[in-house]
């Protein structure tokens, strides 16, 4: 006998909606169980993706790997949750994100690439240090950085987080362009440590104004505009 279950769950457990995005859904009356329209979403449902349907389309096949690349736009947190209210940039995927877990983060002033998977063994390698998985960055900063300021990023600096120093390092960082206002720099990391470039460049006096990630171990971000995501259909991170 097929389960059952609430048509709110139903929706969650075959990746087709969360819980939220679900009851909206049911509340406009897009989710048609067996061809009727189901308001309900207490009633239970047979947990069978042939017989559901959102706005008429049947529900497509759940895949279980997924890997995606999104161009986070500025203002938007990476997490599935924000507990202030903010927009996360699973809202931003909408029902394309469900079942995925970021892989690293960008903070909320941050943009570009980021990487998505239902991997999270995959999602644990690429974030382990040990594995040394290049991110490369354009960042701007606030006046002019010279060439033996960049060095020491790439040397090491100390710096404090939550009360304890750990020591910081850029894998490179090269200088594209420096005037007296700002300074235009490509940074490559190994590790993704918390706010990691905007700690380097505040303990050589240089504070952050963009900070932008392009690529992730090979992955590019191409022409992808803000808000924007592709699948990537095979796995590049073989050997890692």
């Amino acid at each position: 006998m097929t389960p059952r279950a609430p048509l709110t769950r139903a929706l969650s457990k075959l990746g087709l909606a969360s819980r939220s995005e679900a009851a909206a859904l049911i509340r406009l009356g897009r989710v048609r169980v067996g061809g009727r329209v189901v308001t309900d979403g207490a009633r239970r449902v047979p947990l069978d993706r042939t017989r559901i349907t959102i706005d008429g389309n049947p529900a497509p096949a759940q895949r279980s790997w997924r890997l995606i690349a999104l161009h986070k736009p500025r203002g938007v947190v990476t997490t599935r949750r924000d507990p202030e209210g903010r927009k996360t940039v699973f809202d931003v995927l909408g029902l394309a994100g469900d079942g995925l877990i970021a892989i690293g983060r960008l903070d909320r002033a941050s943009t570009g690439l980021l990487l998505l998977t239902t991997d999270t063994q995959l999602a644990n390698r690429l974030t382990d240090p040990a594995n040394a998985i290049t991110r490369k960055y354009a960042v701007t900063v606030r006046g002019r950085m010279v060439d033996s300021e960049a060095r020491t990023l790439e040397h090491g600096v100390e710096a404090r987080a939550g009360g304890r120093r750990e020591r910081l390092h850029a894998a490179a960082v090269s200088i594209r362009k420096a005037s007296a206002r700002e300074t235009h720099l490509i940074v490559e990391l190994t590790e993704g440590r918390n706010r990691e470039i905007r700690r380097l460049c505040e303990a050589v006096g240089h504070e952050v104004t963009r900070l932008h990630r392009f690529e992730f171990g090979g992955v590019t971000l191409g022409d992808l505009q803000p808000g924007e995501w592709k699948e990537i259909r095979e796995s590049p991170f073989r050997d890692v």
